[in-house]
């Protein structure tokens, strides 16, 4: 059994409970049975641009991790970083072909999907052009993303995206597909593959702790 690595000091995770990109470095904390505190910016009432926050990450973005007197955002960078220094649950497998098709399939969410999809695109789609216009920029575009997903994985999946263990492609997919799923009504038909992706996550503690709902700074009116 792999010793687990804990850190000397508490680490501290910046997040706000309906980001995507935060729900993976959830999980991945999860994974790893690393305990942090949770530190919440409401990005609706701007506090990311606080300047203890833009001290942190100067784009005013969450997540951030602290880990003692060192601090990363961007939550690639985050993972890759977390999976370095404390390598329980490794999130990259061993296999160099796996491993690209983790680093590819975590490329098309984080590239293609989310940003599309995150707060400041959608409040310009709503005042430059209309706000009946955010809905369907943003169907459009997870349909594009899970459309080359769905081609993608169809020969590497197995219980989970690539196999039959946790890895970095899944932490990517689970985030993306409950905000897809709870947050943007997209419909799953097409999407056989990823829909029992989703199923699988969703037996999973550490991916469940780590979803919206489940977070300190969730509106108690709130469940998605």
């Amino acid at each position: 059994m792999a010793t687990i690595e804990e850190p000397k000091n508490k680490l501290k995770l910046y997040s706000y409970w309906r980001s995507s990109c935060s729900c993976r470095v959830r999980i991945a904390l999860n994974l790893k049975g690393l305990s942090y505190e949770y530190i919440p910016v409401n990005l609706v009432k701007g506090e990311q641009f606080n300047p203890e926050i833009l001290k942190l990450n100067p784009l005013g973005y969450v997540p951030v991790l602290v880990d003692g007197d060192f601090v990363v955002s961007d939550s690639f960078a985050i993972l890759m970083y977390l999976d370095e220094k404390y390598p329980q649950h490794p999130l990259l497998p061993r296999d160099l072909h796996k491993k690209a098709i983790n680093y590819q399939a975590a490329n098309i969410v984080s590239s293609s999907i989310q940003p599309l999809q995150n707060l400041a695109v959608l409040k310009f789609i709503e005042e430059k052009v209309s706000p009946d216009e955010k809905l369907p920029w943003v169907q459009y575009h997870i349909r594009n993303g899970f459309a080359a997903l769905e081609k993608l994985l169809k020969d590497h999946a197995g219980r989970y995206a690539t196999g039959d263990e946790i890895f970095l492609a899944d932490l990517f997919l689970a985030a993306q597909l409950h905000a897809a799923i709870k947050r943007f009504n997209v419909d799953m038909t097409p999407f056989p593959l990823l829909s029992r992706l989703h199923e699988a996550y969703n037996e999973l503690p550490a991916f469940q702790n780590g979803m919206p709902e489940n977070q300190p700074d969730t509106p108690s009116s709130s469940t998605t």
